[in-house]
């Protein structure tokens, strides 16, 4: 039994991230789909706690894309963008380093990671079925773990030209349908109204995803924000989970 913790969207907010990796404990693998950086106050911190873990893969996502120059600034809206010139400003050289080498796809085994989408990997949303229907016939594997929506879901194929759609049961272990995407939601930045970070426990030998929610000192994160005078509406949708 190999368990294998999946989690995206950290954002700079290292006190999330500290109680989703306490909370999950010892595991075999960590995949991380992207986005460690932007929004949050923490980028460094964060950077070297994931780099740190053992038998880690990370993806890179579209906030760090930007933060290395991969992709334009104008791609965002005013509030992102201004997270990401933040960043720019204060992030070490090690840090930049490390986001230019993760890479935007990777195959592990029968699963895609991608931060976005298996088509798209860097900008694409998945935030139905139709988006989720031609993203399934563009894979060359069966199953994909993508993040990028802040918000934990799976679409499954059924049948030949229908995708449905399950929001996980936190705690219940969901078996693996013939094809499907699965979203463990977002570490540092909720947004289906639930501020709790989220994440996923895969085991690759059963072929079940486990979703999981924490809490963790959201008072904390805010005030780092606020503190390093990021927009106060990145501190506000914590509390929130928006």
């Amino acid at each position: 039994m190999t368990k294998i913790l999946v989690i995206s969207d950290i954002h700079s907010n290292l006190t999330a991230l500290n109680a989703v990796l306490d909370d999950a404990g010892p595991m075999n693998e960590t995949w991380c789909l992207g986005d460690l950086v932007g929004y949050g106050a923490e980028p460094d911190d964060c950077v070297e706690r994931l780099s740190r873990l053992p038998n880690f893969t990370c993806l890179m996502g579209n906030h760090d894309a930007a933060v290395i120059g991969s992709l334009p600034l104008e791609s965002f809206n005013s509030d992102a963008k201004s997270s990401i010139q933040w960043t720019l400003s204060n992030i070490k050289s090690e840090s930049l380093d490390y986001l230019k080498n993760l890479p935007t796809i990777r195959i592990m085994g029968d699963v895609t990671l991608a931060h976005a989408s298996p088509r798209l990997p860097i900008w694409e949303y998945i935030l139905d079925t139709e988006t989720a229907r031609v993203n399934i016939l563009s894979m060359q594997t069966p199953f994909a773990f993508v993040g990028h929506t802040h918000q934990p879901i799976r679409y499954s194929q059924n049948g030949q030209y229908w995708v449905d759609w399950e929001i996980p049961l936190v705690g219940k272990e969901m078996p693996f349908p013939r094809t499907a995407i699965f979203n463990p939601g977002s570490v540092g930045q909720p947004r289906d109204r639930d501020p709790r970070a989220s994440y996923a426990i895969y085991d690759d030998v059963e072929h079940t995803w486990e979703a999981h929610r924490v809490e963790y000192d959201v008072q904390a994160a805010q005030r780092a924000i606020l503190d390093a005078g990021l927009p106060p509406r990145h501190a506000q949708r914590l509390g929130e989970g928006w």
